[in-house]
């Protein structure tokens, strides 16, 4: 570049203080993984992220990998401090390394400028942190820290939002220190839903809030096609494809059931017929039919008033969820409901989580003499028929949740599920499956919300592939005794009294007294 006089270098700093994009284009220089030191040549989609950084306070880019959008924010910054005076700058991460690299990002543009736009110089340089002579600073701080809760900000960056676990808390402390006019970017692949990053996306959807909401995904960039796609995803799960390119929430994050299965869940989202119970939170998809049996498991609050009481019924033939409760009665207007509910459903077995609350829930029951409460023995989980546990040592009514049967009954869920053994209906489990994730190896809620209905639902998966399954298997073992007995008396002949097949008297009004009898007291034998 020829050497400029000082009335042209006036101009083109004016020129550059004006506009972002200008300055950028033609004097800031970036480090390329390939080209190595390069003029930053901006796409279409960066230079209409500088207009929004300037035109609006609060911006919120939920994007694609690799995109350079980390690094055109940089350039902002570099923009921001050099051609303004007392700019206080704060970048936040989950990990100070994230937070540090992009200011080193910003040091390193600044430093690669070309000397005579350079009108304030670094006078205090730390890792990762620097101050301009102009007054304007910028430091790196990992949200562990109280780093800029006290502090007046010209713009904070979250970067790597959706992975900052807790953000909604500490954007409260943190929003104060943007009043006096200070901006905010906050910039983030998708990490699943219901963390302040998806909320806050939403929300400027729905024009709820100040952000300004940017969406990239990978197509924005002019040198990615469906060639690149293909390949870059060759060795890609749907969540990485999702999360990584796709800047979807639904699919993206860690949670408990594969993105592709929880689709499905999505895509079978209908409203109930009726809208029913004292709350109106008794949601029914069909009607009671006496020809076919019913399953309700059911799920007791702690009483803390954090979660709600649940219970899902389900239609054995058919594998499907035909109602569901989700509420907060007290435990003896829940055991009065269950009780009610059950019956209208034929009786329906009734499968309660015995913890502490639950237990006063199972003994109201037992009060109302309900004829089908699930059993199980204390020290194994084995479902034990109803007419046995009421009088055996060990045995406890109701399914116990612990350390584990947890894993054993969300895996039987995630099982169900994976096959489409089992249909659901309901937007409240769907969004509950949204923010049903592993964390630190364990299957659980997000932070700030309930998988109530979730473990409803998996007592009812593990419930059917096993006491149901023992009960149908005794069920044909009694059938095949008696159709043994049966076929004896048409098939054996005898002249010894008493010996079915004797043909002296009348076996077959005895064969039907036998039945009978067998029928009363079939549980002492079982």
């Amino acid at each position: 570049m020829p050497r400029l006089t000082k009335k042209q270098i006036l101009k083109e700093v004016v020129k550059c203080g004006k506009d972002p994009s200008y300055f950028l284009k033609n004097y800031a220089r970036i480090s390329h993984p390939m080209h190595g030191l390069m003029l930053f040549k901006t796409y279409d989609y960066q230079d209409q992220l500088l207009e929004d950084f300037n035109d609006y306070r609060f911006n919120i880019i939920n994007k694609g990998r690799q995109l350079g959008i980390s690094t055109i924010t940089a350039g902002y910054i570099v923009w921001m401090m050099l051609f303004h005076r007392d700019k206080a700058i704060l970048v936040m991460a989950t990990k100070f390394e994230t937070a540090g690299n992009l200011v080193r990002k910003v040091k390193n543009i600044m430093k690669n400028l070309p000397d005579w736009i350079r009108i304030a110089s670094i006078t205090t340089d730390n890792r990762t942190s620097f101050e301009l002579s102009n007054g304007s600073s910028i430091k790196a701080a990992s949200t562990s820290g109280d780093a800029g809760r006290s502090e007046a900000l010209s713009l904070l960056v979250l970067d790597e939002a959706a992975h900052i676990e807790g953000l909604e808390g500490l954007w409260t402390g943190l929003y104060p220190t943007l009043s006096t006019g200070g901006r905010c970017i906050a910039i983030s692949t998708p990490n699943g839903v219901g963390n302040w990053f998806h909320k806050t996306c939403v929300g400027a959807e729905n024009n709820e809030n100040n952000f300004n909401l940017t969406t990239l995904m990978w197509w924005v960039h002019p040198e990615r096609d469906e060639q690149w796609f293909k390949k870059e995803t060759r060795n890609m799960t749907r969540r990485q494809i999702a999360q990584e390119l796709e800047c979807n929430f639904n699919t993206s994050g860690e949670t408990v059931i594969d993105p592709d299965n929880l689709e499905w869940i999505l895509s079978n989202v209908k409203e109930p017929k009726h809208k029913t119970g004292f709350d109106r939170n008794f949601w029914i998809w069909e009607e009671f039919d006496p020809t076919c049996n019913y399953l309700i498991a059911a799920d007791v609050a702690r009483g803390d008033g954090a979660d709600s009481s649940t219970f899902h019924i389900l239609k054995i033939e058919t594998m499907e969820i035909v109602g569901e409760y989700q509420g907060k009665p007290t435990p003896d207007l829940y055991a009065n409901m269950l009780n009610q509910v059950g019956r209208e459903f034929g009786n329906a077995m009734m499968v309660v989580e015995n913890n502490s609350i639950g237990y006063t829930v199972i003994d109201k029951l037992i009060e109302y003499d309900y004829p089908n409460l699930y059993y199980s023995i204390k020290s194994t989980h084995e479902y034990i028929d109803q007419h046995l546990g009421e009088h055996r040592t060990g045995a406890i009514a109701g399914f116990s949740t612990t350390s584990k049967t947890r894993p054993l009954i969300v895996a039987k869920l995630e099982e169900f599920i994976r096959n489409k053994l089992i249909k659901t209906y309901s937007s409240r489990l769907a969004n509950e499956f949204r923010t049903f994730i592993w964390h630190n190896g364990k299957p659980q809620s997000m932070r700030g919300y309930n998988d109530d209905l979730v473990m409803a639902l998996a007592i009812c998966c593990w419930v059917k592939d096993t006491a149901l399954q023992a009960s149908a298997r005794d069920l044909n073992y009694q059938k095949a005794f008696v159709d043994a007995i049966i076929t004896s008396r048409t098939t054996f002949n005898t002249q010894i009294k008493g010996q079915i097949g004797y043909t002296g008297e009348d076996t077959t009004s005895k064969m039907n007294e036998a039945k009978d009898k067998y029928s009363q007291y079939m549980w002492i034998i079982k």
